[in-house]
């Protein structure tokens, strides 16, 4: 049981920090442990879960990153906030279907919480963005792999 919890919890933490804006990747671990014969299901329940959690973070700490923008400290520039302001305007709550992507995925779900986007809104894009890209990948290795 310990080999299992561990390999599940790894996939977790790898899927939850691939999400926030952490330089991390979780599909190498999701496509290691199909290869090694493991259940496919709660494999990709599991890095969906923690895929989106992550964002959730991101969602959460947008919601309070403008309450800092005057500070010395604060970690981003006026004008990439003003960019990425922009483009969610543009682009809208539509933008969230492609938070599965790299590099852009992430800033994408920060960017919803500074834009005030309702949970009930983010939570099913992102859901339906970060575990179809999971299943997508699954279905691809365990194809590819037989």
């Amino acid at each position: 049981m310990g080999i299992e919890l561990a390999a599940y919890a790894g996939l977790f933490l790898a899927a939850f920090l691939a999400a926030t804006l952490l330089p991390a990747q979780s599909e190498a671990a999701l496509v290691a442990l199909l290869l090694g014969g493991w259940p496919p299901v709660p494999l990709v329940v599991v890095a969906s879960v923690g895929n989106v959690l992550g964002s959730l973070l991101n969602w959460w700490l947008g919601r309070g990153l403008l309450h800092f923008q005057d500070r010395r400290w604060f970690p981003v520039p006026p004008a990439a906030l003003a960019r990425a302001q922009r483009g969610y305007r543009r682009w809208g709550r539509w933008s969230l279907l492609l938070s599965w992507l790299p590099v852009v995925g992430d800033p994408l779900t920060l960017a919803a919480g500074v834009m005030r986007e309702p949970l009930r809104v983010f939570l099913p894009l992102v859901t339906l963005a970060k575990a179809g890209r999971y299943v997508v990948l699954a279905v691809a290795t365990l194809h590819y792999a037989h």
